[in-house]
């Protein structure tokens, strides 16, 4: 065989995955993307939304332009103390809403780069994964609501364990 021909077909492969991965991506129905606004000196804050896939498959991960870290967080009741915590994953079941809200799951973005105004638009970076393990990204462009938007008080507010977080 044609040493040229090999590359060609590898190139054209490797083209074919990348736009079947791009296609199986952009199937994760993202609705109601927003950020919960700042104040001057707030290192932290949590971007909601709900999420339904098309097939089961797991939020594994998020990035932002604006925060030094984020992360997949919980919330929860513990003997009577609301306790905030990092999660590795969220599972999305096939066709099946997840909600991403404030009191529950939520993507935290820590050490924020700058104060987040109302009306901008924060670029969120979702990593998923589908069951066979495939990674894949989709961005979002979250709408920063004013402080005590959202209806209901900021995830991370009064007086709750953060588990060890600084923020």
């Amino acid at each position: 065989m044609n040493p040229r021909h090999g590359r060609i077909r590898a190139s054209v492969a490797a083209a074919l995955v990348a736009l079947t991965s791009a296609a199986w991506a952009q199937t994760v129905q993202v609705d109601n993307p927003w950020v919960r606004g700042t104040v001057a000196k707030q290192n932290a804050t949590g971007a909601f939304m709900r999420l339904t896939a098309p097939e089961p498959m797991r939020l594994v991960g998020a990035q932002s332009p604006v925060a030094g870290v984020v992360e997949i967080h919980e919330m929860a009741m513990d003997k009577d103390v609301m306790r905030m915590r990092a999660i590795p994953s969220l599972p999305l079941p096939a066709g099946k809403p997840v909600e991403l809200k404030p009191g529950g799951y939520h993507v935290m973005l820590m050490d924020l780069k700058r104060p987040l105004g109302a009306g901008e638009t924060v670029p969120l970076t979702l990593v998923l994964e589908n069951a066979a393990g495939q990674r894949l990204t989709q961005d979002v462009q979250a709408k920063v609501q004013a402080l005590g938007g959202g209806g209901a008080a900021m995830p991370h507010a009064g007086a709750h364990d953060h588990g060890g977080h600084k923020h």
